[in-house]
């Protein structure tokens, strides 16, 4: 079937909903143009209703908040437009012009209301404004399948516990680890934007990932695969400052 790409409204269920898992990513538009294949002013549309996103863009949005993509897609079906019929030719009698009836209106607050529902119960604030996670996904891989992911798309991060740290004037540098997951990777926050590269390490593997210091969101290693937190270190540069940590890291044979 023909999807078309027009206009939505900024009101509308699908847009509100894309708006929302935008929020819960932390992500700005530059990183969510670096983290998916669509572009910066590409999502400014998708997320402003200048422009119908395409399945794959609700996809990729629901998995880098780590929640399951089903309500949105439904609602995407929703907002969807059945192509015109081919034009009559000759004498031939013209095809009826079929289209879809109009949503009930009953079905789609029903969709919209299991929509609202999740994002209620994916975070809500108490009293004194806290958020609580009341529904978290479940994690999206385990072991060797998490090798190179990031901790938050992945949702290793919902039970990740702090092992060990390192903190500076600047930055603070944690390894973290993954129960559930089977995963280590090492964590930065800085004290204002800046350049940095966050490194994870195991033995002799070693994954890595570089910001620049106009990206706010990023801040983690890609993940590793562990059975236990134990020798492994965590590292960041940050602005030419180097700090590692770990839990009983041994130093790597020079070879």
């Amino acid at each position: 079937m023909r999807h078309p790409q027009g206009p939505t409204t900024p009101d509308e269920p699908l847009v509100v909903g894309l708006r929302e898992l935008k929020d819960r990513t932390g992500l700005s538009l530059a990183a969510l143009a670096a983290r998916t294949p669509y572009s910066k002013s590409a999502w400014h549309r998708y997320l402003t209703g200048g422009k119908r996103p395409p399945r794959s863009a609700v996809e990729a949005l629901a998995r880098l908040a780590g929640v399951d993509p089903g309500p949105l897609l439904a609602l995407w079906e929703a907002t969807d437009e059945p192509a015109s019929a081919p034009p009559a030719t000759g004498n031939a009698r013209p095809l009826p012009r079929w289209r879809r009836p109009p949503l009930p209106a009953l079905v789609l607050l029903g969709v919209t209301a299991v929509v609202a529902a999740m994002f209620v119960l994916l975070g809500r604030h108490d009293a004194s404004g806290t958020r609580t996670q009341e529904v978290m996904a479940a994690p999206r891989c385990h072991g060797r399948s998490c090798q190179g992911e990031l901790p938050d798309a992945s949702a290793c991060a919902r039970d990740a516990q702090t092992r060990s740290r390192v903190t500076g004037s600047a930055y603070d540098v944690r390894l973290r680890y993954s129960p559930a997951c089977g995963t280590a990777w090492s964590e930065v926050r800085v004290r204002s934007p800046r350049a940095r590269e966050v490194s994870v390490r195991a033995g002799q593997d070693v994954l890595s990932a570089a910001y620049p210091a106009e990206d706010t969101a990023g801040y983690t290693s890609p993940m590793i695969p562990v059975p236990s937190p134990r020798g492994v270190e965590a590292c960041a540069e940050v602005d030419e400052e180097l700090a590692c940590t770990g839990w009983d890291v041994e130093p790597p044979a020079q070879g």
